[in-house]
C-alpha cells in the first residue's frame, strides 16, 4: 500500500471519490479564513487512498512518526450536508477520533499543531453525534 505522504502542514486525507465537486467544496471549506484564523492543511486527493478504513489509515502511519493527528474525508464528510470531517489521533491514543464541521477546523488544528491544546480536549466536547461544532467564539 503506498504510504502516506510527509508534509510540513496537518493532512486532510481523502478517502471517498464519490462526488469531486463536494470535495473541492469540502476543500474550500476548510481553507475559508474564520476571523482572524485559518486551518493550515495540506490535501491529498490521490485514488490509491480511496476506501481505506480507519485501520488501514493507522497501519500506514509508522509508530512514533511526528505527526501526532490527521483528518480523513471519509463518505460521511462528503456525504453529511455538514461536511463533518473525521480526525484521528496517532499520538497518545492511536485511532480514537471525532468529527469536526469545517468551520471550525481551524481550532482544532491550530491548536494541536502547536501543542496548545491535547486531542482529549476536544474529543470530549463533540456534541452528542460526535461532532465538535467549536467553542463558541465565532
Amino acid at each position: 500500500m503506498k504510504p502516506l505522504p510527509e508534509t510540513e502542514q496537518s493532512l486532510v486525507l481523502r478517502t471517498d471519490f464519490s462526488d469531486d465537486a463536494a470535495w473541492q467544496s469540502l476543500c474550500a471549506a476548510i481553507e475559508a479564513p474564520v476571523g482572524d484564523f485559518r486551518a493550515y492543511v495540506e490535501f491529498v486527493s490521490d485514488p490509491a487512498f480511496d476506501g481505506l478504513t480507519l485501520d488501514q489509515v493507522l497501519a500506514l502511519h509508522p509508530q512514533g512518526a511526528g505527526r501526532t493527528f490527521m483528518f480523513i474525508v471519509d463518505q460521511r464528510a462528503i456525504s453529511d450536508p455538514e461536511h463533518p470531517i473525521r480526525v484521528v489521533d496517532l499520538y497518545e491514543e492511536p485511532g480514537r477520533t471525532f468529527r469536526v464541521i469545517p468551520s471550525a477546523m481551524w481550532s482544532v488544528e491550530n491548536n494541536l499543531s502547536l501543542a496548545n491544546m491535547d486531542f482529549f480536549e476536544f474529543a470530549e466536547v463533540v456534541d452528542s453525534d460526535g461532532v465538535f461544532r467549536g467553542f463558541g467564539m465565532f
